[in-house]
């Protein structure tokens, strides 16, 4: 697969790169781990497959063989020579296709996956490209014009299901399923959701009237915002009492509070620890959630209980589950 535009940021991304915190290397990964994950069903791919994040302004990319793709998360009008390509489904592009993005029209990151997936090496076990270090991915940065990805090896029942669309495919860019992933199995995105947290381990350290307003803000995702962390814009938070913290660990979904009272929630690329005051948690079901905010996007907090979050999260995965059989179910029909 040919890279013929870049666009705005375009990367390889796994699940994650984890066992390393403990030497300050990042997990790093896919912002919308959902989208990711069913990407790499659809196109046979285990699930923790490395496939493309498209950020807001996508790029275009050549295919230079039949490849199987899927695309989900975000939709930022995919094209497939002119034509839209419907996503949340497999879809078959022949050889010398254009894939292209055109303007945003929900979320923030897309996820492109292809059967095999992209055959790049592997670095602390993880193809996951970390930015700041310059390592995973394609020569560990961003795609630029001119990089060619290499595809992996088909399995064999991928092969089988390409052959059928090969023989069914009399012309167009492409051809695909009449089956894909029902809505109603995805996160709650949304431009302005309400996303839930756990108290944090200094919630204590705030006032009663920023513990509230901490819950009551629809807060904004400012310009600043990246893979590392949002920086939210709205009302300051206030402390009891001005106090050094010695840096402790911090999480995907932490909710830090710096001196100027603006919450930071931690993303993919946060670092393993930090010392600013810890409000709250966002609990890990919502994760995907933030990661479809562009900036200027609203977010609220809702709070909850460590016991619920532990409950939602079980029975998401109990729903990926299900959706991973019903895929396969699918196939062999």
């Amino acid at each position: 697969m040919r890279v013929l535009k870049a666009g705005a940021h375009t990367s390889i991304q796994d699940t994650g790169r984890f066992g390393y915190q403990k030497y300050g290397v990042i997990v790093s990964g896919a912002m919308d781990p959902f989208a990711l994950r069913t990407a790499n069903l659809l196109v046979g791919n285990d699930e923790d497959e490395a496939g493309l994040e498209v950020t807001l302004q996508g790029p275009a990319l050549e295919m230079q063989q039949d490849v199987w793709i899927s695309i989900c998360g975000a939709d930022l009008s995919a094209q497939l020579d002119g034509q839209l390509v419907p996503q949340w489904r497999p879809v078959f592009a022949r050889k010398g296709a254009t894939l292209h993005f055109g303007k945003p029209r929900a979320g923030c990151r897309a996820y492109v996956a292809v059967a095999g997936g992209f055959a790049v090496s592997a670095v602390l076990g993880s193809k996951s490209t970390y930015l700041r270090a310059g390592i995973g991915g394609y020569g560990g940065r961003a795609l630029q014009a001119g990089d060619e990805l290499p595809i992996g090896e088909l399995k064999t029942p991928v092969q089988k299901r390409m052959q059928k669309f090969v023989e069914a495919l009399s012309d167009g860019a492409f051809a695909t399923t009449g089956w894909c992933v029902s809505a109603r199995l995805f996160p709650a995105y949304s431009d302005a959701p309400e996303v839930r947290v756990v108290r944090g381990p200094e919630y204590a350290l705030f006032t009663p009237s920023s513990q509230e307003a901490f819950v009551s803000t629809q807060y904004v995702v400012t310009p600043q915002s990246d893979r590392m962390g949002y920086r939210l814009e709205g009302p300051p938070l206030s402390f009891l009492e001005t106090r050094q913290l010695i840096s402790t660990a911090v999480t995907w979904g932490t909710v830090q509070v710096p001196a100027d009272g603006k919450p930071i929630v931690l993303m993919a690329d946060r670092q393993t620890t930090g010392g600013y005051p810890r409000i709250a948690q966002v609990i890990t079901a919502d994760i995907p959630v933030l990661a479809q905010l562009k900036p200027g996007a609203k977010v609220g907090f809702t709070q909850t209980t460590v016991e619920d979050a532990q409950a939602i999260l079980r029975r998401r995965q109990q729903e990926f589950s299900m959706l991973k059989m019903a895929i396969e179910d699918s196939w062999e029909r």
